[in-house]
């Protein structure tokens, strides 16, 4: 079981060639297709008010930057897939970019997206967020404050039997199943054929025989914590291992707006420090 089709969000930031590398490494162990997309945002238009103070070439300077970006994000792309020697693709496309990551989503079989970097003054829109829980694909997110050399080799996936959870291990086993040491963890579960979360009597056992069918041989441990927050104790114990991927069900709400992140995914989004595939 391989990935055949990779699509890698890039821009013009240094943390995107580092996630161009990351994609293209992947690409070369799966023998896939790797495909760069780069979103030229639609342009920004001042009130009616405020267009009589600028400049009368606002708009020409404005569409000339935002070329000379995708020039660069281009140029990095290519130099970077013919250094891997993989097969490749470069799309260009315009729009709100959560709208057209999804589009060119949907004939992927893994997105790589970056985290969001809160000293950033480019506008992304709202990515990862907006993307996870409505690609309908496994989402692959690099850190921007980490350099990532290697992925999948020492991995952690967060189990608690959800459908999101069994959904993000499916994914992932592309990933895994060349990986040195896999751990699986639960935390507070609830235990017993009956229980709310459905564990089953030993937790983590059944998803660890299910992984062991794949060839995947995973260590697996239940925790019960009270005084700290779920994804900070998930972090914490991936930091001890040196787990270079998490792997860990997406979650959401719908009732305020379209896409509401449950918290533990919101933290994992703000404060991973290793790579983190989600599914949902």
């Amino acid at each position: 079981m391989k990935y055949k089709d990779i699509l890698v969000h890039v821009d013009s930031s240094e943390q995107s060639v580092a996630r161009l590398e990351i994609a293209a490494k992947i690409a070369k162990q799966h023998e896939a297709h790797l495909t760069g997309l780069y979103v030229v945002p639609n342009l920004y238009i001042p009130p009616l008010q405020d267009m009589a103070q600028l400049p009368p070439e606002y708009i020409e300077q404005q569409t000339e930057a935002a070329e000379e970006e995708a020039k660069k994000a281009e140029l990095s792309f290519y130099e970077v897939v013919k250094t891997a020697g993989v097969a490749h693709e470069w799309r260009k496309d315009e729009g709100v970019p959560v709208d057209v990551i999804r589009l060119h989503s949907r004939y992927c079989d893994l997105l790589i997206l970056g985290q969001r970097n809160p000293n950033s003054t480019d506008y992304l829109g709202d990515i990862p967020d907006g993307v996870i829980l409505s690609v309908g694909r496994p989402v692959l997110i690099i850190p921007y404050s980490t350099k990532v050399k290697n992925i999948g080799e020492r991995v952690m996936v967060g189990w608690d039997s959800s459908a999101q959870s069994a959904r993000a291990i499916h994914d992932a086993i592309p990933l895994m199943s060349e990986a040195k040491k896999v751990d699986i963890i639960a935390v507070n579960p609830s235990t017993g054929a009956g229980g709310s979360e459905g564990h089953g009597d030993t937790p983590c056992a059944d998803i660890s025989l299910h992984l062991a069918r794949h060839g995947i041989n995973a260590e697996a441990q239940s925790i019960t914590v009270s005084d700290i927050g779920i994804a900070d104790i998930l972090l914490s114990r991936a930091a001890d291992k040196g787990v270079d991927l998490f792997v860990m069900g997406a979650y959401g709400h719908s009732r305020w707006r379209e896409l509401v992140l449950g918290g533990v995914t919101a933290h994992m989004l703000d404060h991973m420090t290793m790579p983190v595939l989600m599914a949902h």
